[in-house]
């Protein structure tokens, strides 16, 4: 919506607006009187409450402009916000899952490109991490850019060395390819807590986790081995 208006009213504390506004603002509401006041007639007092209307009207239309200017420019930030927040907390479509006999579940929702996950390389992973119930406590969208990994060299959890890397009837993921995994406590973090920070734990013992994992593509930036 675009708002237009007339600034032409006197602000006070014009440290609160930004200073480009600030210059184009001329007050025109007073002015000094061109004649002597014992002049004035009747009939100006008789339209001081119109004149009155008139400036309480334009100080409204100002507010009015300033609050849709800031509703304005705040909107692209708050809608990436909210888009990241959204790709963070909504699943993929859901799949059947298939078992290997370690326990894992897992299932392609996208395959991929064709160019397998090399093992032993750094890669970038989109992912969301949720618990058995669904609640979310990790995602790499939240955070606005993928994670880089190594898999195969036991740098993440087995799980995950399994179910993007493959193995034991696992096929591994490809290059593009999205996938969700069920893993089970034994594949995760086992019977101890895990993510704890000043005694409190992200992830409780003998968690069952579920990912839906995005193989962006090869780590392109300089990393020591």
């Amino acid at each position: 919506v675009s708002v237009s208006t007339t600034l032409s009213v006197s602000l006070p504390n014009p440290q609160f607006f930004p200073k480009h506004s600030i210059n184009n603002l001329r007050p025109t509401l007073f002015s000094p009187c061109a004649c002597s006041c014992s002049n004035r007639s009747v009939v100006d007092n008789a339209k001081r409450p119109s004149k009155l209307r008139s400036i309480k009207k334009r100080v409204f239309d100002v507010g009015i402009g300033i609050l849709a200017a800031s509703v304005f420019a705040l909107s692209p930030i708050e809608a990436d916000a909210t888009r990241i927040e959204y790709y963070a907390t909504v699943e993929e479509p859901s799949c059947e899952l298939s078992y290997v006999r370690s326990g894992l579940g897992f299932c392609d929702i996208e395959v991929g490109f064709g160019e397998q996950v090399p093992r032993g390389e750094l890669i970038d992973v989109h992912y969301t991490a949720r618990f058995a119930d669904g609640t979310v406590f990790d995602s790499s969208y939240k955070r606005g850019r993928p994670l880089t990994m190594r898999i195969g060299m036991g740098k993440v959890t087995r799980g995950l060395d399994q179910g993007i890397g493959g193995g034991e009837g696992v096929p591994p993921m490809e290059i593009g390819g999205k996938r969700k995994l069920r893993i089970p406590p034994e594949l995760a973090y086992g019977p101890e807590p895990a993510g704890c920070f000043s005694g409190e734990c992200n992830i409780p013992g003998n968690a069952t986790l579920l990912y839906d994992i995005k193989v962006v593509g090869l780590y392109s930036g300089y990393r020591k081995q």
